[in-house]
């Protein structure tokens, strides 16, 4: 008889529960979530575990990369799917989730996640921290304006280099607010040091990542754009259509039907936030500045502004780009500028 396994991973231990095709509950136990414990585990059942749930999490990809390294039958959760899933249970632990996955592999319902390689997880993991540095960067310039502010001191429009001596400039002799700038700009000196180095290294990349490079030739799409949508991708054959990638990333509108019930709603906003965004920053380039190479893709948007408004002109830009760099690394070409973007009715 065959059997399923659900695993519920946590920091030190995971819940294991296998369950037979019958859903009857076979073996359970607790064990170190390392990629070696769970390996052993499986291996000393003797038993035919044909499929073996992992929620998807912050160490499941690295179980589920060893797991299946070691030709277990390892599938990875999409999260959203379980915790809908899950809903109906009265009691949440961690031995009644592991006991909800076996099902769901027993049962076939599930969707299952791609597991990023290495090298995407490496450049998704030096993205975030370059973001993260900014936006404390950010945090320090704005709680700076803000507590001149309240003395009536304005800092003004300034530039990375300017900032601190325009700081050092307004609260000269006044002894509290110098201490106050005296210690903000020198956390500021190092966020900034850290942040330039981030910055040449994230260039750096994408001047060597070749798919990065490629993604470059669209018109509005940088370095920064094109690392986070390759790194989200990772391998462009997952995808049956290039025209799946616009609700992957959550650019389609959301619908609910029943009955003489049919609501169209905005879109979805699932999957990868940081994808989403950068194509909007890239959809926001092509529809506010003077790009070259991009008439056919910047008429058709202009069209849906005219109609719906900017806003969802921007989605709607930023669907079709996720459509058409998509493509390009599918294909292995580069931006065709003389390409006619096919009208897609959109509803944001």
């Amino acid at each position: 008889m065959d059997h399923y396994a659900g695993i519920d991973v946590s920091l030190e231990c995971s819940s294991v529960c296998i369950v037979d095709a019958s859903g009857k509950i076979v073996r359970e136990g607790k064990v170190a979530s390392e990629p070696e414990a769970l390996i052993d585990y499986f291996g000393s059942l003797r038993l035919p575990v044909v499929r073996i749930g992992l929620e998807a999490g912050p160490l499941s990809q690295w179980l589920y990369a060893a797991m299946k390294e070691a030709d277990l039958a390892v599938e990875l959760l999409e999260t959203r799917h379980v915790h809908n899933a899950f809903k109906a249970m009265p009691v949440k632990s961690d031995r009644n989730d592991a006991r909800g996955i076996a099902q769901l592999m027993r049962l076939g319902w599930f969707r299952p996640v791609h597991c990023k390689s290495l090298a995407a997880q490496e450049l998704r993991a030096m993205l975030t921290a370059r973001k993260l540095v900014q936006s404390k960067l950010r945090d320090i310039e704005n709680s700076l304006r803000g507590i001149l502010r309240g003395f009536g001191l304005k800092v003004g429009h300034t530039t990375a280099r300017s900032f601190a001596g325009r700081i050092r400039e307004l609260v000269a002799g006044q002894a509290n607010l110098e201490t106050i700038a005296q210690a903000l700009l020198a956390v500021h000196a190092v966020l900034l040091r850290e942040f330039n180095g981030f910055e040449r290294r994230v260039r750096t990349m994408a001047r060597e990542h070749v798919k990065a490079r490629l993604l470059m030739t669209t018109p509005a799409v940088g370095p920064i754009v094109a690392l986070t949508y390759a790194g989200a991708i990772d391998d462009p054959a997952r995808f049956k259509s290039s025209k799946q990638t616009g609700a992957h990333f959550g650019l389609t509108p959301k619908k609910y039907q029943s009955g003489n019930t049919d609501v169209t709603g905005r879109i979805s906003k699932i999957g990868d936030a940081a994808v989403r965004e950068a194509l909007y920053q890239a959809a926001h380039v092509m529809l506010t500045k003077p790009v070259k190479g991009c008439s056919e893709l910047k008429s058709w948007a202009m069209r849906i502004a005219r109609r719906a408004g900017m806003r969802k002109a921007k989605v709607a830009l930023a669907r079709k780009l996720a459509v058409v760099m998509h493509r390009m690394l599918a294909d292995d070409k580069p931006f065709n500028p003389t390409a006619t973007a096919t009208p897609v009715a959109m509803t944001a």
